[in-house]
């Protein structure tokens, strides 16, 4: 019996199918009334019917779903394209917004130093190595600018001095740099010396103001100029701060130890002063 069963299982439910409809048209032609047979055929078909409206069910939801994923897909594509969008405007909005301070900060130095002749640059490429700290300019002898003119940011900072130059591009030895030697001012005691690179404080990022005077009492964070001294570089260019004062190792002479103001290592334009006025 397990095995008439097992081999013809699935024709039993058929023909119980089949039954069930032929009851159920019978039972409607009758007035809706069934007989016991009806009934029972009703009953062992039911699981079946059950299960082919679940999965009829089932497929409808899964249907739905796939409908509905699509369309939350492309919403969400949507939203992607707009907010991509609106990080572009958000960048587009910084870098005018930092150009419109840059070019206020600029026309606030221009109106403190109309002596100045200004080439804007880009910072086009930066070596800093054991031996030189120096950056890469877009402008050079196309645009007039010569060896020796002196590289500031827009607020007048002084980053360093041209020390080569081509028809189009021009390398400036930083502030920081071992070939750097002028003359420094502290603002506050008027105390002169000269600035100068030195190998050990170019690794750290600093710089010396030597030959300072016995008599000089710096404190910490005293700004420290271009003192114009030898009519070569213009004066009172901010070069940075004092971080501490110290004797050089003979005990012949004092000098500080100064942190540049320019941020050397993140900046993407300057300023080449080609001309100024010699203040005597």
């Amino acid at each position: 019996m397990k095995d008439f069963l097992r081999n013809n299982g699935i024709w039993l439910l058929v023909i119980a199918l089949l039954l069930s409809v032929l009851i159920g048209v019978g039972s409607s032609l009758r007035g809706g009334n069934t007989d016991p047979l009806s009934n029972a055929v009703t009953t062992v078909t039911a699981p079946i019917r059950n299960g082919i409206a679940a999965v009829a069910g089932w497929a409808e939801g899964v249907s739905r779903y796939v409908l509905r994923y699509g369309e939350i897909q492309q919403e969400l594509d949507s939203l992607r394209a707009q907010v991509a969008q609106l990080q572009d405007d958000l960048r587009a909005a910084q870098e005018a917004s930092r150009e419109n301070e840059q070019l206020r900060q600029l026309l606030d130095l221009a109106q403190r130093r109309r002596d100045f002749t200004f080439e804007a640059a880009k910072v086009t490429a930066r070596s800093t190595t054991n031996w030189e700290s120096t950056l890469t300019l877009s402008k050079g002898t196309d645009t007039d600018v010569a060896v020796g003119d002196c590289v500031v940011t827009e607020q007048g900072v002084l980053v360093g001095v041209v020390s080569q130059v081509g028809h189009n591009w021009s390398t400036v030895s930083t502030v920081i740099n071992t070939d750097i030697e002028m003359g420094g001012l502290v603002a506050r005691t008027y105390s002169a010396g000269v600035l100068e690179g030195d190998f050990a404080l170019m690794q750290e990022g600093r710089l010396k103001l030597n030959y300072l005077p016995e008599e000089a009492q710096l404190v910490s964070g005293d700004e420290v100029l271009t003192s114009g001294k030898g009519e070569v570089y213009p004066s009172d260019l901010l070069v940075g701060r004092v971080e501490g004062v110290f004797t050089d190792p003979s005990g012949q002479s004092r000098y500080a130890v100064v942190t540049p103001a320019a941020k050397l290592d993140s900046l993407i334009e300057v300023f080449i002063i080609k001309d100024f006025d010699i203040v005597e």
